[in-house]
């Protein structure tokens, strides 16, 4: 193993214990270190000795490639990280990233859906919920996280002691390990406690064919032993196409984002919607005010009688 790969490994195992990096996190800093790596190896030069003008022309070379400012910005960010960590660690008496000044990643709007959209999907998902577990376990997924907002990582991992006891509040951990506690309207705990006695039924009948017990709420055969990212994203794909939603406008974070605009849009305090979809910054949360802005402007150049 190179110095430069025995680094990127310490500085990985760094951020989970330090930092309590999330594996997504960890998968995203190893994938853009080694871009910058193999974009290195392939001049001759190498992560560990690295200089500043190495770095600049990885950035000018991935503009021009056409990679978005967001995506430079955010290799950016990885880079200064682990040059930082070298520094500190005293692999190296320079940090060659500090004084790199990186493109404006200008910030995106994030994607939201109507109040009828998610009405017409929470409507589905109760008609597909009369036909079996399945269904109801979609019914409960859907309700929960237009409630909640959860991440869908937080989502689909949660832990079944969560829902014991016909819950008011969520208990929730999630990045960094951050903790927080959200709670479920009416129809989210209804739907939660219904799905809670088939999924009870179920794990008896599995228990008495020998197999172990699933802590998680939402169990799955896989090796985390819950139901997947992606599995909750194809299944919401389905259920919109069977809802009459654009399935291209529907996708679990977006349901996030109705959560948050629509509590905005009612008249919810910032700073408490920042706790509920657990943001370490009230920056980050203010992007919904935007979203709103463009909601507004959007319905006035659309529906002033003198706006033609």
């Amino acid at each position: 193993m190179t110095a430069g790969a025995g680094w990127v490994e310490a500085f990985l195992e760094a951020m989970a214990a330090e930092r309590g990096a999330a594996a997504n996190t960890l998968a995203a800093y190893r994938r853009d270190l080694q871009g910058f790596a193999d974009w290195l190896a392939a001049r001759g030069a190498a992560l560990a000795s690295a200089d500043r003008a190495a770095i600049e022309g990885y950035l000018h070379a991935l503009e021009s490639e056409g990679r978005a400012p967001a995506t430079r910005a955010r290799r950016l960010s990885a880079i200064r990280r682990f040059y930082r960590f070298a520094l500190s660690e005293g692999w190296r008496g320079d940090d060659p990233a500090a004084r790199i000044e990186g493109p404006r990643a200008g910030r995106k709007l994030p994607g939201t859906l109507e109040t009828g959209e998610v009405e017409r999907l929470l409507a589905e998902a109760a008609r597909q919920a009369a036909a079996g577990p399945a269904g109801q376990r979609m019914l409960c997924l859907v309700e929960v996280l237009y409630a909640t907002g959860l991440r869908v990582s937080e989502l689909v991992a949660l832990p079944l002691a969560a829902a014991r006891g016909d819950p008011r509040m969520l208990h929730v951990r999630g990045k960094g390990g951050r903790e927080r506690l959200v709670p479920l309207a009416d129809p989210a705990r209804r739907a939660l406690k219904a799905w809670l006695g088939l999924r009870d039924r179920e794990e008896e009948a599995a228990r008495k064919a020998g197999l172990a017990p699933s802590r998680h709420l939402f169990p799955a055969r896989g090796r985390k032993g819950h139901m997947t990212r992606v599995g909750f994203y194809q299944a919401l794909k389905g259920l919109a196409a069977r809802a009459g939603v654009d399935p291209s406008r529907v996708t679990p974070h977006r349901l996030r984002h109705a959560f948050a605009t629509h509590l905005l849009a009612n008249g919810a305090d910032l700073r408490a919607i920042q706790q509920l979809l657990g943001h370490a910054d009230v920056s980050t949360t203010e992007i919904y005010t935007h979203v709103l802005d463009e909601r507004l402007r959007r319905l006035v150049l659309e529906k002033h009688p003198l706006a033609g």
